[in-house]
């Protein structure tokens, strides 16, 4: 076996998705506790007094206790080197997170026992059953109480759309929760909250043992043999491969603040989730491991140190090695460049790597030369897909509020906008900057952020538009009519593309019924 392909074998990258507060970045945090990445976990108590965890590094996200930026955080466990890319779980951030989706091989969902199966998982799931992505479920928060654990699986085969095998039952809950069960190992976990540290577990192969009784009691055991009596008939064995078509779903149950159950999930997770796999190319299918390196950039983040005015390009590579200084090929530009300082993350602390396997991720400064979407190869021509900007749905008008900073102001905006976080559209009619986003909590975001990072202050006018709309067609007499009816609410994207910005649902309809040879797309790739 060749380096690069045992490389390639021991890596496992994969996201953390669920929704706002189910605590995925606690999780996060107790992963890179068993990583030795970080030595002790900050007990999280209440947003007002957070300790804030790793991976959460923006003002903005520190003052409101939420993730918007996704971040990449790598660390070895068990002769396994481990890519976790933590993702916002706010809806309004929902683009970068299906983006962050084309960058992983696999996925863990996090569910709070208590809540269960919430919109934002779903839609997120979605996006994962369309790239047949591997997913393991992670049921949190067992120290408080929540739904009937069988009831949370059919909830989950129901909502999620995919079957469930647990792999690790709790014993009880809430105040008078014991521990799991884990079906995975044979093994009984038996829990006593500790923030800090991991608790024993025995080794427990045969559950019919009277001993069982001795550590739980006997009703427990009695329940414990029963359910798990019930899990062995009802749910098909567990099966890898067919966890890795994406059929069915592992799950695991816990308490991520407790870290219970976490190190479980981690065990299981290196053993079967899948290494790097094939790529689909627009040109031909890529092999993780051929020898020539290619990437693509998924995400392209302004300011990660606020020290440096700069903004970090992250390449997901697909195939081969990366070397720094190695001259590697900008496929849009069709010109070669080198690198000299890639770097590697562990949450905000970055260091310079000389090299990186497929299956990693790793940070180009970058100085304007990428957009998300961008192919970096050895050479051949390659065109990487399924990095869509989907059509927003609130627009405010942009204004400078501080006409000494305009310079500023424009430099912002642009290298927000590169960031994919929101879109930009030049009004044709009156040359107006209009913003567009999926969520109000953006304007918030690119608000504070142009302040605090770039000096400038902007404000926000109200604008009231239905959707934004990618056209063109072949016939142009066509387009140059629409466009000229269409005046007032055309627009020009920041690849200057044309846009039809609606404003309501009837006028889109009437103006694709009017206009049969124009296109209409709602996500920009076409």
């Amino acid at each position: 076996m060749s380096q690069n392909s045992q490389e390639i074998k021991r890596r496992r990258t994969f996201a953390i998705i669920s929704h706002p507060d189910a605590g995925k970045t606690t999780l996060t945090e107790k992963l890179l506790l068993f990583g030795g990445a970080i030595h002790v976990a900050g007990a999280v108590k209440s947003n007002k007094i957070k300790k804030t965890a790793t991976s959460d590094w923006m003002e903005i996200e520190k003052q409101r206790g939420i993730s918007v930026a996704t971040s990449v955080m790598a660390f070895d466990y068990a002769d396994h080197k481990v890519n976790i890319l933590d993702t916002p779980g706010h809806q309004d951030f929902a683009e970068d997170t299906y983006r962050t989706l084309t960058a992983v091989d696999s996925v863990i969902i996090v569910i709070d026992i208590a809540k269960g199966v919430e919109m934002q998982t779903r839609k997120l799931m979605e996006v994962c059953r369309m790239r047949k992505t591997p997913v393991i479920v992670f049921v949190n928060k067992m120290d408080r109480d929540g739904k009937d654990p069988f009831d949370l699986l059919d909830e989950i085969e129901e909502e999620l759309k995919i079957k469930v095998r647990p792999l690790s039952w709790p014993i009880d809950m809430g105040q008078r929760f014991k521990g799991v069960y884990n079906i995975f190992e044979k093994k009984l976990n038996l829990y006593t909250p500790s923030k800090q540290y991991v608790t024993e577990n025995i080794e427990f192969n045969d559950i019919t043992h009277p001993d069982l009784e001795k550590h739980i009691g006997d009703t427990l055991a009695e329940k414990l043999r029963a359910d798990i009596e019930l899990i062995e008939g009802v749910y098909p064995e567990f099966d890898v491969e067919t966890y890795l078509e994406g059929d069915i779903a592992p799950v695991f149950f816990g308490s991520a603040l407790n870290n219970f159950g976490v190190k479980e999930l981690l065990d299981c997770f290196i053993q079967v989730a899948p290494s790097p796999r094939p790529v689909q190319a627009v040109e031909r299918v890529v092999d993780p491991e051929e020898d020539n390196f290619s990437g693509f950039i998924f995400k392209i983040h302004a300011n990660m140190d606020p020290n440096h005015r700069s903004c970090i390009a992250f390449v997901k590579i697909c195939s081969g090695r990366f070397e720094r200084n190695a001259n590697y090929k900008h496929v849009r530009f069709g010109k070669m460049m080198r690198f000299s300082s890639p770097t590697a993350f562990m949450a905000q602390k970055k260091e310079v790597v000389d090299e990186a396997y497929a299956g990693d991720i790793i940070g180009l400064p970058d100085t304007g030369n990428f957009k998300i979407g961008d192919t970096l190869t050895s050479g051949e021509e390659l065109h990487f897909k399924g990095l869509p900007s989907f059509s927003p749905e609130m627009f405010k008008y942009i204004e400078n509020a501080d006409p000494m900073k305009a310079k500023q102001l424009n430099k912002g905006i642009e290298q927000l906008m590169d960031e994919g976080v929101a879109q930009l559209f030049t009004n044709q009619y009156n040359g107006r900057k209009i913003i567009g986003t999926v969520g109000q909590l953006q304007f918030e975001v690119i608000q504070y952020r142009l302040l605090h990072e770039y000096g400038a202050q902007c404000k926000w006018d109200p604008i009231s538009l239905y959707k934004a709309c990618w056209i063109e067609s072949d016939n142009k007499t066509v387009m140059e009519n629409f466009k000229k009816r269409k005046s007032q609410y055309m627009a020009i994207d920041k690849e200057g593309r044309d846009v039809y910005l609606a404003d309501s649902p009837y006028v889109l309809t009437m103006a694709q019924n009017d206009f049969p040879e124009i296109k209409f797309h709602f996500t920009s790739e076409f």
